[in-house]
């Protein structure tokens, strides 16, 4: 059997992790799988026990992507990076993969070359196969020409294969990234990569009907989930429905407890931080509040629940209103802005639109099957000459 090795960062939300995870855990049938999460570790999430996991020193940004953080005991993130650079020629060296998978670099996280270069050299030296797994749309940059320059410069010293997790009928790369043409690397979509719901036993039971509220990992949607909160009570006088609420892993403790502070008084909803369910609740709701993420955004369009969906905007990043724009314009969710989070209009919106029906998305959501498939391709021509 093949070996796998893959490499992932996530630093402000956990939608990097949840879609890496997702494809290395279609990957298990056709490979031994290395998976190196360099973001903090994340309680109740789900590892395949077939799948190694070695979790680096964490590393994560503040919510407006200025600065780097690092673990307590550490003086400087150059030693940080310098320290998990050894360990990952380390584990390069022990575990001897035959692909080395890099998710978004060199179209983001080039704050870590300093690890990720090393790596990609030493790959290269011992003939590894080396890919890059990127989501459909890639964040824009304030110099977009050098940016792409130095993407295509390495793309084209050290990869083998780009894999982009989308598909071109609905968002082509080319939109957020114009020198696809210019890449001496295969290139393939792959479809969508959607979650399979884990398994259910051990679910609570649901308080139907009921209003779905997410944003992801946390560190940020915080005024998405204190609108709701705020809303509440004029849907409760209107609405039979339940409002449950996840506040995302990172959500600050001060946010948490305002949430449940504002709360305390209502009885039409339940504050949490996390769940690995999170797909289950969605499919029983009958409608989500949230950030428009890849994978929030898939398991909405999986489910076909109602979806009002606030872009995040931060960092003049453009990557979630791409999305949700093109989603609205097609009919299969409503977008809003933070102009709409006023609790009447707020409570207006949400009573409307569970009286609609969105439209039925019919992208390709092969990711997982295509991603294999491709990785399976890069040895074909080496098994036949054997």
């Amino acid at each position: 059997m093949k070996k796998l090795m893959f490499y992932c960062q996530h630093i402000l939300g956990i939608g990097h992790l949840i879609r890496s995870m997702e494809i290395v855990r279609g990957l298990i049938p056709d490979f031994h799988v290395c998976f190196i999460n360099g973001g903090e570790v994340i309680q109740g999430f789900k590892v395949p026990p077939e799948i190694e996991i070695v979790n680096l020193p964490a590393i994560k940004t503040d919510s407006e992507f200025q600065n780097l953080q690092i673990p307590a005991g550490f003086n400087s993130v150059d030693e940080v990076l310098e320290i998990r650079k050894n360990q990952l020629l380390e584990i390069f060296g022990q575990f001897q993969p035959d692909v080395l998978m890099v998710e978004l670099f060199p179209f983001g996280r080039r704050r870590f070359s300093a690890e990720l270069i090393p790596l990609l050299e030493e790959a290269k030296a011992k003939g590894t196969k080396i890919v890059s797994s990127l989501r459909d749309i890639v964040v824009t940059k304030q110099n977009q020409v050098r940016h792409e320059e130095k993407v295509c410069r390495l793309m084209n010293q050290y990869f083998d294969m780009l894999l982009i997790h989308g598909d071109p009928k609905f968002v082509p790369l080319a939109e957020s990234f114009s020198r696809v043409d210019d890449l001496n690397c295969q290139v393939h979509y792959t479809g969508y990569v959607v979650q399979c719901p884990p398994e259910i036993q051990a679910m609570p039971t649901l308080r139907k009907p009921m209003i779905l509220v997410s944003v992801g990992g946390g560190r940020f949607g915080h005024e998405l989930l204190e609108s709701v909160v705020k809303t509440a009570p004029l849907l409760q006088a209107r609405l039979p429905h339940h409002i449950q609420i996840f506040t995302g892993p990172f959500v600050p403790d001060a946010v948490f407890a305002n949430l449940q502070n504002l709360a305390a008084s209502q009885t039409n909803i339940t504050i949490e931080r996390y769940t690995p369910h999170l797909l289950n609740y969605m499919q029983q709701a009958d409608l989500s509040i949230s950030m428009s993420g890849y994978n929030t955004t898939m398991n909405i369009l999986m489910t076909g629940v109602r979806a009002i969906i606030l872009p995040f905007t931060g960092n003049n990043d453009q990557e979630q209103t791409i999305r949700a724009k093109k989603l609205e314009q097609l009919g299969i969710v409503k977008a809003i802005c933070s102009e709409d989070l006023q609790a009447e209009t707020f409570a207006h919106k949400i009573i409307t639109y569970l009286n609609e029906q969105p439209t039925a998305a019919t992208f390709d959501f092969n990711g997982v099957d295509k991603t294999s498939a491709c990785l399976r391709g890069l040895f074909q021509n080496q098994e036949v000459a054997a």
